[in-house]
């Protein structure tokens, strides 16, 4: 390599191919093909330093969700009017405090007393009605697979968890779906559990970017007689082919519903590879248990009353401002460097 007549013909060779990569790793040098190799093995090696990296984070995640839980607790209380919050609990000073009060101000008294006689009428709710429904109602992931016959059900809705997995075991976390008593199931409790794994794919270890969900299991629901709305009955006319005669029979099929959440596809195991619906759907559903963990139960509350919601599009659309006003800098630049290039 010390040549200069063999750098000048390597140099040369590389000039004469398309400059991809791939097409610049094949005319090196076999000397230099092995240290590439030797750098492989170095970053297979990271991989699995990253693997255990996230390992300490979920046991870290672990540790904290048990200091989270004692406010989410109450949280359910308040929403369930089990417990009234204090004054000193309920105290929260909006951005738009001063405006309300003015307003607030100029209300005539009459007006006032007319409210007040209202409201003294109305039953004071218990809690805060319909609190987890609303959030799904406000999140479109969640809205798109609720049906009109689910609504109601959703309305028992009382509380969602986070369980993450023992010391010790494999990694995954369990949603917990409580319900109060209702028409529909006996259960108190429905549970989705995402299996999770941490390390890097033997056939393909460059690719791990950290822990990824691969399976879940969901539960048995204990419909109520009548009740099972991810079933609907149909009727179906068979005709017998010696008589002519013609019998009415009637069959369950599947329907589409938000507790279909529960009885999810299973990710293949056995090498057979799923169809194209089915990954978009087995993806779909961890995405949807992902979001659960990740933003829906710990922001509860600002996902009720739309705030997380109007931050995520505010997100996103400050990228796009971003980007738009990255590229008229660039433009900008390439001005300057013009007028530049003609002034000398």
């Amino acid at each position: 390599m010390q040549n200069p007549q063999v750098l000048a013909a390597l140099q040369e060779r590389l000039d004469s191919v398309s400059h991809t990569p791939s097409s610049y790793i094949e005319t090196l040098p076999k000397a230099v093909k092995r240290r590439i190799n030797a750098l492989k093995q170095l970053q297979v090696k990271c991989a699995h330093i990253e693997a255990k990296f996230y390992e300490e984070v979920h046991d870290l995640e672990r540790k904290y969700a048990a200091l989270y839980q004692p406010l989410f607790d109450k949280r359910r209380e308040f929403v369930t009017g089990d417990v009234e919050p204090t004054d000193a609990e309920s105290e929260w000073h909006s951005e738009n405090e001063e405006e309300d009060k003015l307003a607030g101000d100029m209300k005539s008294k009459v007006v006032i007393a007319e409210k007040e006689a209202e409201a003294a009428e109305e039953p004071a709710p218990r809690g805060i009605p319909e609190f987890w429904f609303t959030i799904f109602r406000n999140v479109d992931m969640l809205s798109e697979l609720v049906q009109e016959y689910d609504e109601p059900i959703l309305k028992h809705l009382q509380d969602i968890k986070v369980k993450f997995s023992d010391p010790g075991q494999p990694m995954s976390f369990v949603l917990e779906f409580h319900f109060e008593p209702n028409d529909y199931f006996t259960n108190s409790v429905l549970t989705k559990t995402y299996k999770m794994k941490s390390e890097p794919d033997k056939a393909d270890p460059f690719s791990f970017e950290g822990p990824e969900i691969v399976d879940c299991d969901g539960c048995t629901i204990d419909w109520k007689k009548g009740k099972n709305v991810t079933v609907k009955t149909i009727k179906k006319k068979q005709k017998h082919k010696g008589r002519g005669t013609v019998r009415t029979i009637t069959k369950q099929v599947p329907n589409d519903s938000f507790f279909n959440f529960f009885s999810p596809l299973k990710a293949s195991g056995d090498g057979e590879s799923l169809d194209e619906d089915s990954e978009f759907t087995l993806a779909s559903d961890f995405e949807i248990g992902h979001f659960f963990r990740e933003r829906i139960v710990p922001r509860a509350v600002l996902y009720f009353t739309g705030e997380a919601i109007e931050d995520d599009d505010n997100f996103e659309e400050g990228e796009e401002g971003e980007e738009e006003e990255l590229e008229g800098d660039e433009e900008g630049e390439e001005e300057d460097d013009a007028d530049a290039s003609l002034k000398v």
